[in-house]
Protein backbone atom coordinates (compact mmCIF):
# COMPACT_ATOMS: atom_id res chain seq x y z
CA UNK A 1 0.00 0.00 0.00
CA UNK A 2 1.21 3.51 -0.75
CA UNK A 3 1.46 5.88 2.19
CA UNK A 4 1.41 9.64 1.56
CA UNK A 5 3.84 11.57 3.78
CA UNK A 6 4.08 15.34 4.03
CA UNK A 7 7.65 16.47 4.73
CA UNK A 8 7.79 18.21 8.12
CA UNK A 9 10.42 20.65 6.79
CA UNK A 10 9.28 21.68 3.29
CA UNK A 11 5.68 20.31 3.27
CA UNK A 12 6.23 18.45 -0.01
CA UNK A 13 4.05 15.37 -0.48
CA UNK A 14 5.99 12.16 -0.83
CA UNK A 15 4.96 8.53 -0.89
CA UNK A 16 6.27 5.34 0.65
CA UNK A 17 5.28 1.77 -0.11
CA UNK A 18 4.45 -0.25 3.02
CA UNK A 19 3.46 -3.86 3.52
CA UNK A 20 2.11 -3.32 7.04
CA UNK A 21 -0.01 -0.49 8.52
CA UNK A 22 2.75 0.21 11.07
CA UNK A 23 6.32 1.35 10.40
CA UNK A 24 9.13 2.89 12.38
CA UNK A 25 12.35 3.93 10.70
CA UNK A 26 14.12 6.48 8.56
CA UNK A 27 12.51 8.58 5.84
CA UNK A 28 14.19 11.02 3.44
CA UNK A 29 12.23 13.74 1.66
CA UNK A 30 12.69 13.42 -2.08
CA UNK A 31 12.72 17.20 -2.57
CA UNK A 32 14.68 18.82 0.29
CA UNK A 33 16.63 15.60 1.10
CA UNK A 34 16.08 16.11 4.86
CA UNK A 35 16.24 12.92 6.97
CA UNK A 36 13.64 12.02 9.57
CA UNK A 37 12.95 9.18 11.98
CA UNK A 38 9.23 8.52 11.54
CA UNK A 39 6.57 6.35 13.11
CA UNK A 40 3.43 5.29 11.25
CA UNK A 41 0.63 3.62 13.19
CA UNK A 42 -2.51 2.34 11.49
CA UNK A 43 -1.52 4.09 8.25
CA UNK A 44 -1.15 7.50 9.94
CA UNK A 45 2.06 9.42 10.57
CA UNK A 46 2.20 9.78 14.37
CA UNK A 47 5.77 10.96 14.97
CA UNK A 48 8.68 12.50 13.09
CA UNK A 49 11.98 13.97 14.20
CA UNK A 50 14.97 15.18 12.20
CA UNK A 51 18.06 12.96 12.19
CA UNK A 52 21.59 13.32 10.83
CA UNK A 53 23.45 11.14 8.34
CA UNK A 54 25.39 9.71 11.31
CA UNK A 55 22.11 8.80 13.04
CA UNK A 56 20.98 7.05 9.86
CA UNK A 57 24.20 5.03 9.73
CA UNK A 58 23.73 3.94 13.36
CA UNK A 59 20.14 2.92 12.66
CA UNK A 60 21.25 0.88 9.63
CA UNK A 61 24.06 -0.80 11.62
CA UNK A 62 21.66 -1.73 14.42
CA UNK A 63 19.17 -3.15 11.90
CA UNK A 64 21.91 -5.20 10.23
CA UNK A 65 22.91 -6.65 13.61
CA UNK A 66 19.28 -7.48 14.44
CA UNK A 67 18.86 -9.18 11.06
CA UNK A 68 22.10 -11.12 11.54
CA UNK A 69 21.09 -12.45 14.97
CA UNK A 70 17.54 -13.16 13.79
CA UNK A 71 18.87 -15.17 10.85
CA UNK A 72 21.30 -17.03 13.14
CA UNK A 73 18.51 -17.97 15.59
CA UNK A 74 16.30 -19.10 12.67
CA UNK A 75 19.08 -21.43 11.50
CA UNK A 76 19.32 -23.13 14.93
Amino acid sequence: MMMQIKCPKCATEGSMSLLEPNYQGPYRCWKCRELFQIRIENNKLTHSEPITEEDLEKIQEMQALRDKFKKKSDDD
